[in-house]
């Protein structure tokens, strides 16, 4: 009999995608209990069992480079939870505030809506309850709109990368950044503890920007990669930031700078045209947008790190290279988010809208950016500025 229900659960358990999240088991359970008679009790546990078991056979090999490599303590100590923003002192922010030269402003966040490209299943929902939410008050009928949005926070749109969104499984547990886990009693669901984004959000950024521009130096819009070489014309390489930087005439990228990638990419979702376009248009785009993205590859990451900068960032979805199986410039996905966020400490901005930058020909400028103070997230939203 059980070994029958567990073929029954491991049959119903394959056909469903969402059995990871506790509504998704539930959903499992309600249609195993028709089908058996069984209560709810005596088939939880034959679930557990059976995922157990599926888990542990899938179950991927442990990496323990983070611990046999000495990932953590950061530089900064076994207590810092801010990373490379502790670089920052007022001699560099005194220093880039002296590249405001026109008294000009560039926003650099995308908007927010419904309809817009998000890696994998991600979204942002929002509705205003009520129309009006709430009133009337007083003799002059005062009313008032709250607006109510369900998404992924940190992690939609125009996005911040915080201490506790990019981890590594070892043998040990999960690590993340300066040698946490989230098997440590202080990181919970309920928010990441000493992981969560508002201990960078605490210090804020305020720096030298550097725009690399990506589109003029390849003659137009970076491609998405088809090879995991060095020199494909969608990954950028150490030797391909060296050379940007030279052929826009500015001082080479050092300690305290913000550094951010312009590939043309991002453009496929430009704030300015989006709402023009029919469904059908939107679609097309959305797909190509997902499809892969030209970005920072391995190389230009380690050097970028070597070079001390503090935050990294580009107008694609994720910054760095993303060609054949997810790969940069290795056949290993996101390798620059594990060696700058959980290695290094070293924050990433995404999605941003670069474009009025590479316009003006504004390669340095003074950034500045704080994300939300959102106690436990893994990340923020928000509109970096910068001045020129």
């Amino acid at each position: 009999m059980l070994t029958a229900l567990a073929e029954l659960v491991h049959h119903r358990l394959t056909n469903r995608k969402s059995i990871r999240r506790s509504i998704g088991r539930n959903i499992v359970i309600t249609s195993l209990q028709k089908h058996t008679g069984l209560g709810t009790l005596v088939l939880s546990a034959v679930l557990s069992a059976v995922l157990s078991a599926g888990l542990a056979a899938q179950a991927p090999a442990a990496n323990d480079a983070p611990l046999t490599e000495n990932w953590a303590p950061s530089e900064w100590g076994p207590d810092d939870k801010a990373g490379s923003v502790n670089r920052t002192t007022p001699e560099m922010v005194l220093k880039a505030a002296q590249l405001i030269k026109l008294g000009k402003v560039a926003t650099l966040g995308k908007v927010y809506q419904q309809d817009a490209p998000a890696f994998g299943s991600r979204g942002w929902r929002m509705t205003i309850p009520g129309m009006p939410t709430g009133g009337p008050f007083g003799e002059q009928q005062m009313v008032y709109n709250d607006e109510y949005v369900s998404a992924e926070i940190g992690q939609i749109g125009t996005q911040f990368d915080g201490p506790g969104h990019i981890g590594i499984i070892t043998s040990k547990g999960h690590f993340f950044y300066n040698g946490r886990f989230i098997e440590d009693e202080d990181v919970t669901a309920y928010g990441l503890g000493p992981l969560g984004v508002e201990h960078v959000a605490e210090k804020g950024f305020v720096c030298r920007g550097v725009l690399l521009d990506g589109v003029a130096y390849n003659g137009g819009t970076m491609p998405i990669p088809t090879s995991r070489e060095k020199t494909d014309p969608g990954i950028v390489s150490d030797a391909d930031i060296k050379a940007m930087i030279e052929r826009q005439g500015i001082d080479p990228i050092g300690e305290g700078d913000c550094v951010f990638l312009h590939t043309g990419h991002g453009n496929v979702w430009h704030p300015d045209d989006w709402d023009s376009y029919s469904a059908e248009e939107k679609r097309s785009r959305i797909a190509k947008f997902n499809s892969g993205e030209p970005g920072y590859g391995i190389s230009a990451c380690k050097y970028m790190a070597d070079r001390k900068i503090i935050l990294w960032g580009a107008d694609t979805w994720g910054s760095e290279a993303v060609g054949p199986r997810f790969g940069g410039e290795n056949d290993q996905p996101f390798e620059c988010h594990v060696e700058m966020l959980t290695k290094r400490g070293i924050w990433n901005l995404e999605n941003m809208d670069l474009s009025k930058l590479a316009e003006e020909k504004v390669y340095e400028f003074l950034f500045v950016w704080s994300p939300l103070k959102i106690k436990g997230g893994t990340g923020s939203p928000g509109n970096p500025v910068a001045l020129y």
